[in-house]
């Protein structure tokens, strides 16, 4: 997995724009962008942990070694200080519209799993929904509709 992690964040720009990611890259990109969501007010609770695992086992249909391998492999890169906005810039050269909303869902399924929303998590997922692409309405309806799924006012 760490293989294929460090391939994709090392492809030449040429070679990665006409290249599609593979389901496992992909699966690697969102949950970096979780971790590093979670992790922004310097407070990543086993809470949010759980909470990452299960999301990324029901979006993508993956056992529990999986899941570890995919944290594993994204942790690795984010303390390698891989930029945000390259990831992101994965995702939207790979991912349709429904998919870019499905992953800010998962956002704010993170950030609500903790409780409640802090104010680095708001600003990080509002950069989020500017490099994704998601205008403000998307973004909002995005956190509306977890809010609702969650009984949270």
């Amino acid at each position: 997995m760490l293989d294929k992690l460090n391939a994709l964040f090392s492809r030449p720009n040429d070679i990665r724009a006409h290249e599609p990611l593979s389901v496992s890259e992909i699966q690697i990109a969102t949950a970096a962008l979780l971790l590093e969501l979670a992790g922004i007010d310097s407070e990543f609770s086993e809470r949010e942990r759980n909470a990452i695992v299960e999301l990324l086992k029901a979006r993508f249909h993956l056992s529990d070694r999986d899941v570890s391998q995919i944290l594993t492999a994204s942790q690795h890169q984010l303390d390698q200080k891989i930029d945000l906005y390259y990831i992101t810039n994965l995702i939207n050269e790979n991912f349709d519209i429904s998919q870019k909303l499905s992953v800010m869902e998962l956002m704010w399924q993170v950030i609500y799993a903790a409780g409640q929303l802090d104010g680095y998590e708001d600003f990080l997922v509002h950069r989020y929904a500017k490099l994704l692409r998601l205008d403000h309405r998307q973004m909002i309806a995005a956190k509306l509709k977890i809010k609702a799924e969650l009984g949270i006012e």
